[in-house]
């Protein structure tokens, strides 16, 4: 697993030269978003397509 010092590295390496300091930001918070959705994966913590379309159809009506 990377460090965060890593990632952040990673990341820097991968913007273009015409980033900005909101680009920068935009993408850490975007891997994030993805790290911790891959841990609640991991752990079960996921709700399946068909209980949210059945949520989301019982709170419209």
């Amino acid at each position: 697993m990377q460090t965060v010092k890593q990632i952040v590295h990673d990341i820097a390496n991968h913007l273009t030269e015409q980033a900005t300091f909101d680009d920068a930001m935009y993408a850490i918070y975007v891997r994030q978003k993805l790290e911790q959705s891959l841990q609640a994966a991991a752990e079960g913590k996921v709700t399946s397509q068909e209980d949210m379309e059945k949520r989301y159809l019982h709170d419209a009506s």
